[in-house]
């Protein structure tokens, strides 16, 4: 068997094995965040506008911190992860908060099967269509489980990061496609000299199939745009520029770091 075949094993073993350093980490900062602040970009704070009493689909939700702040801003949220230790975690933080999100783990692709309503809104950002091999079955995902004119808001990293080595010094992968990436790393992003070895599948998708799925699923694209900047401080070389916003060094506003796009039912 191919790792690729066994990914959301593998992948989900990886993430179970991080949560708890990602807990404890600055990065996260989960005591700011329990003492109210959210954990939510001003990037996707701008694209979802008013939530209150709109009920709110989040994949890939990892330990719940961005669901959980919409919930404080009165969505009525569901937050889907493959890390059972990631959802176990949320459920006890949204319990210790008092709110009422509800968390369930399930594979993305499994959703429709684990959820029965429709949402006004599905939400997805910052480093999650890397995980999955089929764009076109996520997309027909977030097209089932979207009410008629409801939104798909989505922040990602943009593609061309993927194309370099950790150190933004050479392009050492495909902007397309084309192969499954099959790795196995140390540390973790918010500490990478974290005592964790994971290994992972991956795999990179370029901005026409994230388009041509959305569009193919019967969504249409209401906004995009593409940004010199990342709001995490989650690769290396980087440097804080503006407070809160990151770019690699050496290459300063010459690459797109992230994008972002609304899609509507």
């Amino acid at each position: 068997m191919n790792s690729s075949d066994n990914y959301l094993d593998i992948n989900r073993k990886s993430w179970n094995n991080v949560v708890d350093t990602h807990l404890a980490s600055e990065f996260y900062g989960q005591e700011k965040f329990m003492a109210g602040e959210t954990t939510l970009k001003d990037i996707e704070l701008k694209l979802l506008g008013d939530v209150k009493d709109k009920k709110i689909l989040h994949l890939q939700c990892h330990f719940g911190q961005d669901s959980i702040s919409l919930a404080r801003m009165g969505a009525q949220v569901t937050g889907i992860d493959l890390s059972d230790k990631a959802i176990a975690t949320a459920q006890g933080i949204n319990q210790q908060l008092g709110l009422s999100a509800e968390f369930i783990c399930c594979d993305v692709y499994d959703t429709p099967n684990h959820v029965s309503e429709k949402f006004d809104i599905v939400f997805s950002s910052y480093g999650t269509i890397g995980w999955l091999p089929d764009l076109d079955k996520w997309a027909n995902v977030i097209s089932t489980l979207l009410k008629p004119g409801g939104k798909f808001i989505f922040a990602e990293f943009h593609p061309v990061v993927w194309m370099f080595d950790y150190k933004f010094s050479i392009v050492e992968y495909s902007y397309f496609n084309t192969e499954a990436i099959v790795e196995t790393t140390e540390g973790t992003y918010t500490d990478r000299d974290a005592p964790l070895v994971n290994k992972s599948v991956s795999w990179n998708h370029p901005l026409s199939e994230v388009f041509s799925a959305l569009i193919n699923a019967g969504l249409s694209i209401d906004q995009f745009q593409e940004l010199d900047y990342s709001p995490y401080n989650c690769f290396q070389e980087t440097e804080e520029f503006e407070p809160g916003k990151f770019r690699i060094k050496h290459l300063g506003n010459k690459v797109p770091l992230v994008y972002s796009l609304v899609a509507s039912k």
